[in-house]
């Protein structure tokens, strides 16, 4: 038999005690540049929250809109069963009141829209109803905005031409506590 070499004898492993190193750095590098997407939910501005017993006062209900969702998805606004397809019109003529109408509001400004829905409801059927009335009030800011200014209602438009129109049409959106299931 031979002399064995040194070179023979070196071992074969790979020095791995960088590894846990570069691991880490690759950790950090992902969690610093990697962005979290947040759910986006529907934007609502709530009251400020108060100890003292809300003034209840009498509306009057020429000046409501009121929409009731059941457990079925169906609609009923002022009594009358509707599709969610006419909802955005109506909403719009009831706000806007173009021909003064004595079962409409009196002015946009003292319109209400009153949203109701079923415990049962889908929540795709009560987003819907609430995307139309959304829709309804946008409309209504973009026809106004182009008679006051010539300009469609955006987000990069002047903030004070924005606040006059929000002044003569609010979104006042009020939502009852819902019932429960197929109750209504």
């Amino acid at each position: 038999m031979g002399k064995t070499r040194a070179k023979d004898r070196m071992s074969t492993e790979i020095n791995a005690s960088s590894m846990a190193d570069i691991a880490f750095l690759l950790l950090i590098f992902f969690l610093v540049t990697t962005t979290i997407v947040e759910d986006k939910g529907i934007t609502v501005k709530l009251p400020p929250w108060s100890e003292e017993e809300p003034d209840i006062t009498q509306l009057k209900s020429r000046n409501v809109f009121s929409v009731l969702v059941n457990a079925q998805d169906q609609l009923l606004v002022r009594g009358e069963i509707m599709r969610v397809a006419e909802l955005r019109e109506s909403a719009k003529t009831f706000i806007g009141n173009p021909y003064n109408a004595p079962n409409m509001a009196e002015s946009p400004s003292k319109a209400i829209i009153s949203l109701k829905n079923d415990r049962g409801t889908s929540y795709g059927a009560y987003l819907k109803v609430y995307n139309e009335l959304k829709a309804a009030y946008t409309e209504l800011w973009d026809e106004l905005s182009q008679r006051k200014y010539g300009v469609p209602y955006s987000d990069d438009m002047p903030f004070a031409y924005k606040k006059a129109i929000r002044d003569e049409i609010p979104f006042v959106l009020s939502e009852a506590e819902p019932t429960s299931f197929g109750e209504e």
